[in-house]
């Protein structure tokens, strides 16, 4: 874990500020999301890095909260999901009075985070299952990896991009979801429906939104009829 000196005086306010995970996603939600618009402008910066450009996209994400609730007593843990079209997802994931949730930041409203009342990773992920679903992506697979495997690498505070974080989260075993086709072809077909109908916006019809986190303002206006009404 990162000594108290480590921080800039900025840094360590904000941390303090940030003592619980529902104000760490608030924050996050508070952030621009990071589109890197070309190849060329890919980043993964640190809670460091964050901080000062005031953006960050999944795993930029999923390291400020880790870097933030170290200090609050929780284990640095990522949970990675596999997709079937390689457009993987990574979220902060944390363990509360026996239950397991999520922090998360995503262009897709269900996949940022979820409520401490999961009893398994593995049920926590599967939430993640039919939000995930849209055109051409669903999830194969997930596992849970402590960042703190990377050892002395300075992925919290590090000026520079930490790819090295990218490349142990592909490299780690995963354990494979399976999900029937026939549910995939089904949610697929309404994901086609409701974006041809209503192009510039994203869906919000899944299932299970009771547990999901407080999402970024720009989620919250529904669009189209009955998408509520699944929750």
């Amino acid at each position: 874990m990162t000594s108290r000196v480590m921080f800039t005086d900025r840094e360590y306010r904000l941390i303090q500020r940030l003592s619980t995970p529902e104000g760490v996603q608030r924050f996050l939600n508070g952030l621009s999301y990071n589109h890197e618009e070309t190849e060329d402008r890919q980043t993964l910066r640190s809670f460091r890095g964050v901080v000062a450009h005031r953006t960050a996209h999944c795993l930029e994400a999923v390291l400020t909260a880790a870097t933030v609730l170290e200090q609050h007593g929780y284990p640095p843990l990522a949970l990675s999901f596999e997709s079937v079209d390689h457009l993987d997802h990574v979220i902060y994931v944390y363990r509360q009075a026996a239950r397991w949730g999520a922090i998360g930041r995503s262009r897709d409203p269900g996949l940022h985070g979820r409520k401490p009342v999961f009893h398994t990773p593995k049920a926590l992920a599967l939430s993640y299952v039919e939000p995930y679903i849209d055109l051409t992506g669903h999830i194969t697979a997930f596992a849970v990896v402590d960042l703190r495997d990377l050892g002395g690498y300075d992925w919290r505070l590090s000026t520079r991009n930490v790819w090295k974080v990218e490349r142990m989260l592909q490299d780690h075993p995963h354990s494979p979801i399976r999900t029937a086709q026939v549910h995939v072809n089904r949610w697929r077909a309404r994901y086609q429906a409701f974006t041809a109908r209503y192009p510039a916006h994203k869906p919000m019809f899944s299932a299970g939104q009771e547990t999901w986190s407080e999402l970024p303002p720009r989620f919250r206006r529904v669009t189209g009829r009955g998408d509520s009404r699944r929750a």
